[in-house]
């Protein structure tokens, strides 16, 4: 069967941005158009595939099983014209751009060695860098405005459908500022109740390791708590209070070397969890994501072996 001539541009593009928005009213807004042209997009779009694409509800819209099916096939298309229409404009194309979702189990120390790597041997390369929790990052690489996702996110159930490639394990660790009142005799584990603790923020893959290390140590999680993916936060929080931080290791590795925090000593290590890369394979790589994921299996593999960081 040939495909439908009256099936336009505008009528997967203005797909795509409901699914990604989940509502007409955002769709519209971000496309710049009203949202009664954005309804009849969306139905002059449904009679021409003789499906309904969307589930609409007073708290927005969802996709039907014939919308899932479609936005497998309207992402990449759309997608690849857009790759083919950057390719012919020269500067854009000679420079390239790589959009690299980063969880933070690997801002502090794998990305910033990648985009060293990647800008040693190519000067005019853009690395453009999204960081997030990992539902949004997938989700983002599902539709096609990232590359490339880079962490901890094998226990997302958004990561089926998509390719993920190991690069090394990664255990989490309890960590305090040098000086702290725990560093001072023998530990009691029940007094680590007494003090604010630092976690990744609920329902992230990386919260499930660190609740699990709650477990096997035997403790109750004390009510004062900062939750936050940042690890900047978390690092000035712990660094100038009594917190305690539950930390992926590579995240307080230097600041550990330096002696600005020490870890506490609990008989328990963490199983670890893998670190890799997640790609869409349904979407072609531009060739600058081809250099990227290059590099993170490099900088992955020197990990693996020790030879950094």
């Amino acid at each position: 069967m040939n495909i439908d001539t009256r099936i336009k541009f505008r009528h997967l593009v203005c797909f795509l941005e409901v699914a990604r928005q989940g509502s007409l009213a955002r769709a519209a807004d971000k496309l710049a158009v009203s949202q009664p042209a954005i309804s009849k997009t969306l139905k002059e779009l449904e009679q021409l595939l003789a499906a309904s694409l969307f589930e609409r509800s007073k708290s927005g819209v969802s996709l039907t099983e014939a919308g899932m099916a479609f936005l497998r096939y309207a992402g990449p298309c759309v997608q690849a014209l857009r790759d083919g229409v950057n390719s012919l404009r020269a500067g854009e194309y000679e420079s390239g751009v790589v959009r690299l979702g980063v969880l933070s189990t690997v801002e502090s120390l794998l990305v910033p060695e990648v985009v060293r790597r990647l800008h040693e041997r190519h000067p005019a390369l853009v690395v453009s860098v999204v960081t997030g929790p990992s539902a949004y990052l997938l989700s983002q690489l599902r539709v096609g405005d990232l590359d490339l996702v880079a962490g901890r996110m094998t226990d997302s159930p958004l990561i089926q459908g998509l390719t993920f490639e190991h690069l090394y394990s990664e255990s989490m660790t309890l960590v305090v500022r040098a000086g702290h009142p725990l560093l001072a005799g023998p530990l009691d584990r029940s007094s680590l109740e007494d003090f604010p603790l630092v976690l990744p923020l609920a329902g992230t893959t990386i919260r499930k390791f660190a609740d699990s290390l709650i477990v096997q140590c035997g403790i109750s999680q004390p009510r004062q708590r900062l939750e936050t993916l940042s690890v900047a936060l978390s690092r000035r929080y712990v660094l100038c209070s009594d917190a305690i931080w539950i930390a992926p290791f590579d995240a307080v590795r230097l600041d550990l070397r330096r002696g600005e925090l020490a870890e506490i000593e609990l008989g328990i290590q963490e199983p670890g969890g893998s670190v890799g890369i997640c790609s869409n394979s349904t979407l072609p790589l531009s060739l600058a994501a081809h250099w990227c994921l290059e590099v993170l299996r490099e900088v992955g593999q020197d990990y693996r072996e020790g030879v950094y960081p």
